[in-house]
């Protein structure tokens, strides 16, 4: 019988009572496709409503740790060394739509550690979660990262920066990518970081790699990853940070293969 933390019980109370809201939601967008007041105000309410939901589920339960959200903001509870780190919606461009790939994602972290994560897709009802040192589960199933150690037989994640990024990032990303698909099997490209990640863990992407994400993003999906035998850094193969500019994960075998992928297509300053 697995038996998880007490913060990793109230996290995954939390994903999924948001998960089935914003279900209800999702319901909704293809007839908001038409509407005159169109989808966007739509899906920030829903967003904002998940969020919202899961602050009071955490507060509830755990109401000495602090708060960084993404619509919200941070807050910092009576214990400043514990934080949760929430993205109620990742994949909103996918959920807006009508694209059923999106997921809850909510990290843990103690005295800067991430020591859990919880990451939910309703759609497909996978609960991708994980507790520092007791491995990595997708429902009551344990995963690991893939075993391939050639980039020639590697499947890819990535995210391809749109309207708003600088051009500088759109450049870096099509060097990256024109390496990337001389040298492994694809990439793909489906537009929810924190998913990216648990399939990197789950061994259905044997890498992954993005730039200018944010803590939310990435905070559930580096533990889950970390616990399935993975490895996470930046570009340069140091640590990553949530100031790091770019992510990258993959197995043990292939990380230092992709950073050098990455790296031979960087720019001198960024290599």
């Amino acid at each position: 019988m697995l038996i998880r933390s007490a913060h990793l019980n109230v996290m995954t109370k939390a994903a999924e009572k948001a998960g089935r809201m914003l279900v209800r939601d999702f319901g909704e967008v293809e007839q908001l496709q038409v509407s005159r007041k169109g989808p966007g105000d739509f899906v920030s309410t829903a967003d904002q409503k998940a969020e919202r939901t899961i602050i009071e589920e955490l507060t509830r339960a755990r109401p000495e740790a602090g708060i960084l959200a993404e619509e919200s903001g941070g807050k910092i509870g009576d214990d400043p060394t514990k934080r949760f780190i929430i993205d109620p919606l990742d994949g909103t461009t996918n959920f807006l739509h009508g694209l059923p790939h999106w997921a809850v994602s909510i990290g843990y972290e103690e005295n800067g550690e991430l020591i859990a994560g919880v990451v939910y897709d309703p759609i497909k009802d996978e609960l991708f979660w994980a507790d520092k040192g007791k491995g990595a589960y997708v429902n009551d199933r344990r995963i690991r990262v893939s075993a391939r150690q050639n980039l020639h037989d590697a499947v890819l994640g990535t995210g391809i920066p749109h309207i708003g990024k600088e051009t500088d990032d759109h450049i870096k990303f099509t060097r990256h990518l024109q390496t990337a698909m001389s040298e492994t099997a694809g990439v793909r490209r489906w537009g929810t970081a924190s998913l990216d990640l648990c399939y990197v863990a789950a061994g259905r992407f044997d890498g992954f790699w993005e730039r200018g994400l944010s803590p939310w993003d990435v905070a559930a999906g580096i533990v889950i990853v970390k616990e399935a035998g993975g490895f996470v850094t930046d570009i340069k193969g140091r640590a990553y940070t949530f100031n790091s500019p770019e992510i990258v994960a993959s197995n043990e075998q292939l990380q230092r293969k992709l950073l050098s992928m990455l790296k031979k297509s960087s720019p001198a300053e960024d290599a």
